[in-house]
Order: C-alpha cells, then structure tokens, then sequence
C-alpha cells in the first residue's frame, strides 16, 4: 500500500481540511492512484527558489524600511518648517504619502513575520490572516495611489509647458479627488472580486481570479497613459529647441516671457524656449520621480502578470511540470537538484529581487529628488530656537531687570528727556530759535549735525514767524489731535 501513496515531499490532500486558500495549493493527482491528490507543501517558493530567496526578501524589506523613514522626514518636513525651506507642494504631498503606503505593505510583514501557510499545503489568505490583509491592502493602495498621482503630475507638467495653462486651485481639487477616489474604488474591486493571499513570500499578493480586469490592466493604462503624456512633453520640448535654433530674430533675453497674457501665443522660438527651459529646471525633480515610479510600476506589473500566468499554466496543464515534480519524487524531497526544472516553470530569482528592490527604493529616490539641503537647515534652526527659548527660562528677574534699565536708559538720552512741553503721550515739542532754523536731531550717535538752511523747504520744519490760521475762517475741520495751537515734531513722534 506504501507504493500507492504520495511520494516524498508530497502529502496526501485528504489529511487536511478546506481552510485557507485552497486554490494556492499546487497539488496533482496521484499516477499511481487516482483516487488519491498529492500536494506539494506549502508555500510554493520554498521548493521552486533556494534557501537565499528569503534573505534576499529580507533585505529588500530592509530597504522599504529606509524607504519609509526617507517618506516620514519628508512628511514631517513639509508640515513643520517654513515653505521657503521645504517648497512643498501638494503633488509632492501625496506622491510621497502614497509611496509610503505601498512600503508599508512590506514593512508590516518585517515587523509581524506571519506565518505563510493555513496549513502544511494551503496559503492563508486575507480572510484567514489579518496581517495578509494589511500588508496586501497597504500594497494595493500605495500601488495605486502611486501611479495616479504620476499620472497627474505628468498632466500638470504637460498643461504648464505644451498648452501654457497655469493649474490653479480647481486641478488642485480635481487631483485630490481622482488621486484618491480612484485608487480606493480599484481596490475595493480588486479585494472584492479577487481578493488577496501569500503567493509570493510574506507579503500577500492578488490572487489570479479576475485580477486582469479589476487590477492589472487599469493600472498599466493608466502607466501607459502617463509614459505618453510625458514624451509628448518631452517631444515638445525638443521641438521649441530646434525652432529656438533657427531662430534669428533680435534676442530677448531681458524679457523671456511677454508683457501682457495675450501675446503668449505669439511669442517667438527663443522666448518659447527660455519659458520652457525655466519649467524644466523647477521641475525635473517631478520629472525624474515620474519615470522612475512609473517604470518600477510597469516592471512589477509585467513580472507579477507574466509569473502568474505561468504558475496558472502549470496547475491547469500538469504535464508541463511534470519533469521536475519526477524530480522531486526521485530525490525524495531535495530540492537542489530540481532547481534548474523548476526555473522553466517561473521567473528567475534575480529578476524577481530586482522587482523587490526597486519597489523598496522608490521611498529613497523620493528623498533624493525632492528632498533640499535647506530642510537640514531649517530642522537645525527650529532646534537651535527650542534650545535657547529653554535657556531664557532660567535667567533670574533681576538680571532682567537691570537689562532693562540698560536699555531704558541707553535709548532715552537727556537731551530728549521729557520736558514741560512733552505732550501726554510722549511726544516731544522742540523750540528752536527763529533765527537758526532747525537741526535734525542726532540718531546715529556721535555723528557732525546737518543745518537744514533757513529757507529750504524739503524737510517740515517749524515756522519762522508766528503765523496763526483759524480753521473757522475756511469753515475746515481742525484733524490736529494736539490742538490748534501745538506743533507736533514729525521727525519726534517715535522717540522713545
């Protein structure tokens, strides 16, 4: 009877219960017995890679632990300092917010380490693993979320340089709304219709059913999309420096865009091209985070829909595995022999850790690119205001108070003490003789004094004779404060 068993390492199916992901298990019916199911043991990457599969998961999980952090100083940068230290903006924002939801997806299995499988052959799935769950959520939303807002970076960058549009607040709005309402709407089908599971390491994938229509192929369209708007922006941009090349009008450098909004269309090769040159250079950071993420998107996507496709391949037509489950049977379980008839049958182990690696990275890039050297030196400053605030508080009131009378009496010199004819409100009223004119008053210390000649007029000063005007005789409203007959020193009033 031992002859008509399941051959090592293969187990018998109907040991075992239908929890978990049962359409995870790869199992094949018994040659020998067809009555009889046998199942390799779970999970599925254990016996198709080498035992180095997992360190190499590890470190890629690693790095979007770096990722994250990288993602997290931008944030906190962006909402703590200043604008003119960070010159953030809400495409920037939410780009980053949505990479780090996509590095949570690897972070969480790091941190949690579940345990892959329901049972010896069957993956749990999101139904039956609640971090499967979040790491699968995290990495769907953070996928899409990504790609979306790419996509509308690349729409305002085009908008800006091709058609001369300024995006204002109602693409603001626009953004936010389709940035998020669209990638919660394709997730939601995608966890409904399709549903997620340990498929490939510790981190839960979409499982095979209806994931072309609910997320595949939405996500490469709206990849594909973007890469098109963003060569079109690019062929534009060569265009305008071709043209600006055969340009031999007068040059205009002084005045690179023109002087009213109207002539924008009529603006020559030369000025076009130093209007775009000036976009270009403010937003090539954009630029280059556009391709890199969108091109980390399009390679997991194609990789992910190509090994897929081929592990569906085998379970539907067992006959393209069967040299190395032969294999397998005849080592009795040792996989090193069967590793070069298994890699037939799924994408190569290097290719499958630069997909990691790359999606783990796009975190750092995010810092590189957008982060600025004067986020360090407002991070300083802000810690450098906390620390001496802290010292201030422990100054005694005495010291205080002498500080004061320093002051007091450094800026009130006794020439300008107060006098009978200071006003209430501090104000001072200089007489001066009629015959000297009047001097400006002594500011800036020990400096030589300018008499102002008797008969100039380019500074007020007081009258030289006594001349007295009634308001009432032109029937005006006095506006003086002081009264009629008071003359209020302009150059005085601020005095201390």
């Amino acid at each position: 009877m031992a002859n008509f068993g399941c051959p090592a390492p293969f187990l018998d199916a109907a040991d075992y219960t239908d929890g978990g992901f049962v359409e995870g298990r790869f199992c094949q019916e018994n040659p020998l017995n067809k009555n009889m199911t046998c199942c390799l043991p779970c999970p599925l990457t254990d016996w198709v890679y080498p035992d180095s599969f997992h360190t190499m998961e590890k470190a890629a999980n690693w790095i979007s632990v770096a990722g994250t952090i990288c993602c997290v100083f931008l944030l906190l940068s962006w909402a703590i300092l200043p604008v003119e230290k960070t010159f953030r903006h809400y495409l920037s924002i939410s780009l980053t917010v949505a990479v780090a939801l996509m590095n949570l997806g690897f972070v969480i299995p790091l941190a949690g380490n579940p345990q892959e499988c329901y049972d010896d052959i069957t993956p749990h799935s999101m139904k039956t693993h609640s971090l499967c769950a979040a790491s699968g959520f995290f990495l769907l939303v953070g996928g899409w979320s990504g790609v979306m807002w790419v996509f509308l970076r690349a729409v305002s960058l085009h908008l800006q340089i091709c058609w001369q549009v300024v995006v204002g607040r109602n693409f603001m709005w626009v953004s936010q709304i389709s940035g998020w309402g669209i990638p919660v709407i394709g997730v939601s089908l995608a966890l409904v219709f399709s549903g997620v599971s340990f498929r490939f390491g510790q981190t839960c994938h979409i499982n095979h059913k209806n994931s072309l229509a609910d997320l595949w192929i939405p996500l490469l369209i709206f990849a594909g999309v973007t890469i098109i708007i963003q060569f079109a922006t690019f062929g534009y941009c060569i265009k305008v420096y071709l043209a600006s090349l055969a340009d031999n009008g007068p040059s205009t450098e002084g005045s690179g865009m023109p002087s009213y909004t109207n002539s924008i269309r009529t603006m020559t090769p030369k000025q076009a091209y130093r209007r775009v040159r000036r976009v270009i250079a403010l937003q090539w950071r954009g630029i280059a985070i556009v391709l890199i993420i969108v091109a980390d998107v399009i390679f997991f996507s194609i990789i992910f829909v190509f090994q897929d496709a081929a592990v569906q391949e085998v379970m539907q037509n067992k006959e393209l595995a069967q040299p190395w489950i032969v294999c397998l049977a005849l080592n009795r379980g040792d996989k090193l022999p069967c590793l070069e008839e298994a890699g037939k049958l799924a994408i190569n182990m290097p290719t499958v850790g630069a997909v990691l690696f790359l999606l783990a990275m796009n975190g750092i890039w995010l810092l590189l690119l957008l982060g600025r050297w004067s986020m360090l030196s407002g991070w300083g400053e802000l810690f450098a205001s906390l620390t001496n605030r802290g010292k201030r508080e422990f100054v005694s009131v005495d010291a205080r108070l002498d500080d004061l009378k320093k002051d007091t009496l450094t800026s009130v010199s006794p020439t300008h003490a107060r006098s009978p004819l200071s006003s209430p409100e501090g104000h001072d009223y200089v007489q001066m003789p009629s015959n000297e004119g009047r001097r400006t008053p002594d500011y800036f210390g020990t400096t030589a004094r300018y008499q102002t000649p008797a008969r100039s007029f380019s500074s007020p000063r007081p009258p030289q004779q006594a001349v007295r005007w009634d308001a009432r005789d032109t029937l005006a409203r006095s506006t003086s404060p002081y009264g009629e007959d008071r003359y209020v020193n302009p150059l005085g009033m601020n005095r201390l």
